[in-house]
């Protein structure tokens, strides 16, 4: 009995105990994106083979139960490519317009717009004829100074957007899109190929686009503070110099003589 004890204690293996942390697990941020991220998400899963558009085939990595399974390895170079794109617009005070049209976009659509501030807007609904028939909509002082178009277009659901996708096309805006498997990459300036149905891949491509937009932001106001800075420096050497270089005043005495 006592070797038998012996031998239990032997192979027992005195772990130590290690509480856990009571600090919460932080969320992947979207600046990091990864490719489990996206995998997580959804983004991979695109529509049945039947409905698989010839132009969208190079970014399909095969199929499973029946769907479509888009490569991921072409998506996030193709999501970072866009974000960059994002970041440089809003840097040079660009405008950015955010497009969806479904209700379970419009809260993730407000996100975006208070990331971007001045720079980003937001349409629910496209109107025809926003950026092709403007003197109807906004009347003629906008389209005379052009104040109307955007400088870029970004599309969660551009499938059930094509007439302002055609209007973007006609007066030269780029683009940027969610594309499926069921649509042709070529319709949007910059596609970035995954699930459109996803809710929270949505949420994850344009949340890593306006944390680079509110990047590129916030680089254009610090250099637009430094260069403020250095103007009120230069103005202040200015008056310096003109101070000392200025002829001594001449009393009242030297004056009268």
């Amino acid at each position: 009995m006592q070797a038998f004890r012996r031998r239990k204690a032997a192979m027992h293996i005195n772990t130590p105990f290690i509480p856990p942390s009571s600090k919460p697990i932080p969320s992947p941020s979207p600046l990091n994106l990864t490719l489990s991220t996206l995998l997580a998400s959804g983004a991979a899963l695109g529509h049945s083979p039947s409905l698989l558009h010839a132009a969208f085939a190079p970014y399909v990595y095969g199929t499973r139960s029946g769907l479509s399974i888009i490569d991921l390895d072409q998506t996030l170079p193709l999501l970072r490519r866009a974000a960059s794109l994002v970041r440089d617009v809003v840097k040079a005070d660009g405008i950015v317009l955010m497009v969806g049209t479904k209700p379970s976009l419009r809260k993730m659509l407000e996100k975006g717009k208070e990331r971007l501030g001045d720079n980003g807007y937001i349409a629910r609904d496209w109107v025809p004829g926003l950026l092709t028939n403007t003197e109807s909509i906004f009347g003629i002082k906008p389209m005379l100074d052009r104040g109307f178009l955007p400088d870029l277009v970004i599309f969660l659901n551009p499938a059930d957007v094509r007439p302002g996708l055609r209007e973007c096309v006609i007066r030269n805006i780029p683009t940027v899109g969610i594309i499926d498997s069921d649509m042709d990459p070529r319709n949007v300036t910059y596609p970035i190929p995954a699930n459109q149905e996803s809710v929270r891949t949505a949420e994850l491509i344009l949340g890593t686009l306006t944390l680079a937009g509110q990047e590129g932001r916030r680089m254009r106001l610090k250099e637009a503070e430094a260069k403020a800075e250095r103007e009120k420096e230069r103005r202040a050497r200015d008056r310096e110099d003109m101070r000392r270089r200025a002829p001594p005043r001449r009393g009242r005495d030297e004056v009268e003589q």
